[in-house]
C-alpha cells in the first residue's frame, strides 16, 4: 500500500460517541458482522476494529459484488480467510448472495448455541452488531435481513446516526453508524474512501479525489477511462484532461472555460451514481 503520511482528519462527533457505545456494548452481543466495500477491501476496513469487538466471533461481509473487479477482489477474499476470518462477498440485491449470507449467520448462531449447550445453558436468539465504515450498505443489509425497511438507506456517509436494535428473523441485530478513525495514515486509504463516497465529498480536495480516480482508471482500467470519459490516457497536462472530458460528456464549447469543479464532480459521481463497474482499487 501507498505509506504517503496525511494531514486529513475526518471524525464527525457521533463516530467518537458510536465507538465508545459500541465497546460499552459488546458484552451484549454474541457475534459481529462487519462490511466492507469489495472495491477497496482493504481501504474500508475500520483502522481500530480489533480493539472494539474484542474476541467475538466475526462474519466478514464484502458487499457491492457486483460493483468490484471480482477476480482482484477474491484475492482479498483470500487474505482475510488466510488470517482466520470467515468471509462472505455478495450482492445485497441477489437473492442468491442474501441466501447465502443467511446461511453463514445461521451457522455461526449454529455454533454459539452450541458452545453455550457445552456449558449446560439453553439455546438462545442470538445478538449480533453490524459494523462498518460509512456507505457500504449496512442499512440495505439490516433491511434485507428484517425482510422490511427499518433503517433508513442512503448513498451518504454519516446518514445513520445512532445505535438501533432491530429483530431480523430469530437474530437481534444492533445498527451501527458508519465509522472511520481520527487520522487517515496514508492518502491512498483516504482517496479510496472518498472515491467510493465513504467520506463527505467536502473533506478532501475534489480535484484530488477526481485525479486520484482517473489515475486509477489509467493504471488497471483503461477501457472504462475511455468508455466513461472519453480518454485513450492521461496525460501530465490534467487542463488538457479536464477539457477533453469536458468536451467529450459535457458539451464544452472550444472557447468556453472549463469549470474543473463540475468535471471533479462529474467524474466522483460516474462512481457514486454506478456508471462505472468491475473495479477494485486496493491492490493486495
Amino acid at each position: 500500500m501507498n505509506e504517503n503520511k496525511t494531514n486529513i482528519n475526518w471524525f464527525p462527533g457521533h463516530m467518537q460517541k458510536t465507538k465508545r457505545k459500541l465497546a460499552e456494548t459488546m458484552q451484549l452481543v454474541d457475534f459481529v458482522l462487519e462490511l466492507v466495500d469489495s472495491r477497496i477491501p482493504f481501504s474500508s476496513r475500520v483502522q481500530d476494529i480489533d480493539n472494539i469487538i474484542k474476541n467475538k466471533p466475526v462474519l466478514l461481509v464484502m458487499t457491492k459484488k457486483d460493483l468490484c473487479d471480482i477476480n482482484e477482489t477474491n484475492k482479498w477474499v483470500k487474505y482475510y480467510e488466510e488470517k482466520g476470518l470467515k468471509v462472505v462477498l455478495c450482492d445485497l440485491n441477489n437473492n442468491t448472495d442474501y441466501l447465502s449470507l443467511v446461511k453463514e449467520i445461521d451457522n455461526l448462531a449454529d455454533e454459539i448455541n452450541s458452545k453455550r449447550k457445552e456449558k449446560g445453558l439453553k439455546p438462545k436468539n442470538i445478538r449480533g452488531v453490524v459494523i462498518g465504515s460509512p456507505n457500504v450498505g449496512k442499512s440495505t443489509l439490516i433491511n434485507r435481513l428484517a425482510k422490511k425497511k427499518v433503517a433508513g438507506v442512503a448513498n451518504t456517509p454519516g446518514f445513520t446516526k445512532s445505535l438501533t436494535w432491530i429483530k431480523a428473523g430469530n437474530t437481534l441485530l444492533l445498527d451501527s453508524p458508519g465509522i472511520l478513525w481520527p487520522k487517515f495514515d496514508n492518502d491512498e486509504v483516504a482517496l479510496n474512501l472518498a472515491s467510493m463516497s465513504s467520506i463527505k465529498v467536502e473533506v478532501l480536495p475534489v480535484d484530488d479525489v477526481a485525479v486520484h480516480i482517473l489515475k486509477k482508471l489509467d493504471t488497471h482500467y483503461k477501457d472504462k477511462l475511455k468508455d466513461v470519459f472519453g480518454l485513450e490516457a492521461l496525460t501530465e497536462d490534467y487542463d488538457k484532461n479536464y477539457r477533453l472530458i469536458a468536451k467529450a460528456k459535457m458539451s464544452l464549447a472550444d472557447n468556453k472555460e472549463v469549470d474543473y469543479n463540475k468535471v471533479s464532480l462529474y467524474i466522483i459521481n460516474s462512481i457514486k451514481n454506478e456508471q462505472i463497474k468491475g473495479i477494485t482499487f486496493d491492490r493486495y
